[in-house]
């Protein structure tokens, strides 16, 4: 939790502040760790949910611009009369990205966290007031633009996806651990753009990738000019009829949450909260 950047309080948690039974002792660490163990919670609510309905939950990460809304919108396109699909988008503000995917004929509902960088599983529990999962075979959760805080909480999902645009350097895996190394598939975007940049190496954002002793499956696509999408689209096409085998014989997949990114935001141990003494 991001003590550091400031983005561990929700509104959808900032009612667990107010709710907890008081502690005798009341430090930083105490109320992150009761607020993490309430998301780990409610997560496996919206995942039994999810399940329940037979829904596969995708999570979408990556920095602001690498194309994550762009994708799903070639996406739906190709698939919609295939599989039933709907969208949760987050953004610090406005409606824009709900309303493109809106314009592609399929449900979406639009989260804005306001200065939080990444969604929780309490966001995605009320963004599910919304949505019928019953006509719903895949939904896309397509998180706030942050390439550190979003593999920190699991929202009741079953995939992590990140993605790495070819403008943004190919050393970004190396860079961003926590991130790249909870992906279950890394996707290389605007490769149209590569006869443009000398400076980007997709062998080399592999191979950084591989260096996180990760074995993710890597593909390349442009969701501009189609090239790589079959892929994509196969890999997707397969994993919602995996989930719904699983689900027929009683199982479901847990992301891969990266404890270590929790660790690294939790700082100053012995910081202590103090009432405020009144003045005058």
């Amino acid at each position: 939790m991001c003590n550091t950047c400031g983005c561990n309080v929700t509104s959808g948690n900032r009612h667990l502040l107010f709710t907890a039974p008081p502690q005798k002792l009341v430090t930083a660490v105490s109320v992150l760790s009761n607020l993490l163990k309430h998301n780990d919670e409610q997560a496996e609510l919206n995942r039994a949910k999810f399940d329940a309905n037979g829904v596969l939950a995708i999570n979408l990460m990556s920095s602001p611009g690498s194309g994550k809304t762009a994708l799903l919108e070639a996406t739906i396109r190709q698939l919609k009369d295939k599989i039933s699909i709907a969208v949760i988008e987050g953004d610090l503000e406005t409606e824009n990205d709900a309303e493109r995917i809106r314009a592609q004929g399929v449900p979406a509902y639009q989260i804005t966290t306001g200065t939080a960088c990444h969604l929780d599983a309490h966001l995605i529990q009320h963004a599910l007031e919304h949505l019928d999962l019953a006509k719903i075979d895949l939904l896309f959760i397509e998180n706030v633009g942050n390439l550190v805080c979003p593999a920190s909480f699991d929202l009741g999902h079953h995939r992590n996806i990140t993605l790495l645009s070819v403008t943004e350097g190919d050393d970004k895996p190396a860079k961003y651990p926590v991130m790249f190394r909870a992906a279950d598939l890394m996707l290389i975007t605007k490769t149209d753009l590569l006869p443009y940049l000398d400076d980007f190496s997709t062998e080399k954002a592999e191979r950084c990738q591989r260096q996180l002793a990760s074995h993710s499956p890597v593909l390349t696509l442009s969701s501009r000019s189609g090239e790589g999408l079959a892929g994509w689209l196969q890999w997707l096409e397969q994993e919602v009829g995996d989930h719904k085998a699983r689900i027929q014989r009683q199982q479901t997949l847990r992301p891969q949450i990266q404890p270590d990114g929790n660790s690294l935001h939790i700082q100053n141990p012995e910081t202590h909260f103090r009432p405020i003494k009144q003045v005058g």
